[in-house]
């Protein structure tokens, strides 16, 4: 009997983050500290980022999205994160790279951006 897996099934389709790196917090909080400026909450409460990978070297690479792709900030949210994650001790390099797969939904907005938006 197979038992083996599809390498396509079951894979997430927003790949883990590197939570267990001691500058996950302080890059979660530079996150944190960009707004959407069409929506007063947080692009990370917002659910807008997805990925936040740190590697042995404090090289950052984080995968975003935007709530549209049509947002008229697009050409610019992506340099915002940059700056704010360089800001964080310790982070030697960064690389933003907007992604459109999976689509942003509301379903991704944390309990605190739900309620300050009245969804709660």
């Amino acid at each position: 009997m197979d038992q083996s897996v599809s390498t396509v099934e079951g894979t997430p389709l927003i790949k883990p983050s590197t939570t267990d790196h001691p500058l996950y917090d302080g890059v979660v909080e530079a996150c944190r500290s960009v707004h959407d400026p069409e929506i007063p909450v947080n692009i990370y409460d917002l659910g807008l980022v997805y990925t936040i990978e740190i590697n042995d070297q404090s090289h950052v690479e984080i995968a975003m999205s935007l709530t549209a792709p049509g947002c008229p900030v697009a050409g610019e949210m992506p340099g915002w994160v940059a700056e704010a994650v360089l800001g964080v001790p310790g982070v030697a390099t960064t690389n933003v790279n907007l992604v459109w797969e999976p689509q942003w939904g509301m379903d991704m907005m944390s309990d605190e951006a739900r309620l300050e938006l009245g969804f709660m």
